[in-house]
């Protein structure tokens, strides 16, 4: 489907891409490092992240099959957060991170906007593979010229 595996050109993500980077993250990134702030809070530094992870990870991986991974997966997520927003103190608590300290409710808060920051990405990808087929159009659509 070239819909979901267009890119804006070398060294950029196609939608598929970005859905398997945004599952790499809930598995090894903002859950994870919930728990080990909720464990052990700075003793313990988070593993560096690997924001390119998803080529070799999902390589192979149906559109369908990443879309109920990444649905499990964030219902998991979403889950356990709510179980933190009911601990007053978790919020509290602080991480290591390799750059700075986070705390549960800082990580959360970065993860919905990373993840706003790919929706667009993927709504201007998939939009732009129609920028020859809306011809004069182009100049009221932003969307393509961004």
């Amino acid at each position: 489907m070239p819909w979901i595996s267009g890119t804006e050109g070398p060294d950029t993500w196609s939608p598929q891409d970005v859905l398997g980077h945004l599952i790499h993250g809930e598995e090894t990134d903002w859950i994870p490092r919930a728990k080990i702030i909720l464990t052990k809070g700075e003793s313990q530094a988070f593993e560096p992240f690997d924001r390119f992870a998803q080529a070799r990870r999902f390589a192979g991986w149906s559109l369908d099959r990443l879309l109920d991974r990444f649905g499990e997966l964030r219902a998991e997520g979403v889950a356990t957060l709510a179980g933190l927003a009911s601990d007053p103190g978790a919020a509290a608590l602080r991480g290591r991170h390799p750059s700075w300290a986070r705390s549960p409710s800082r990580a959360a808060r970065g993860g919905v906007v990373h993840d706003l920051g790919h929706i667009a990405q993927i709504s201007r990808v998939m939009a732009k593979q129609y920028t020859a087929a809306v011809g004069p159009w182009k100049a009221y659509l932003p969307v393509l010229t961004r």
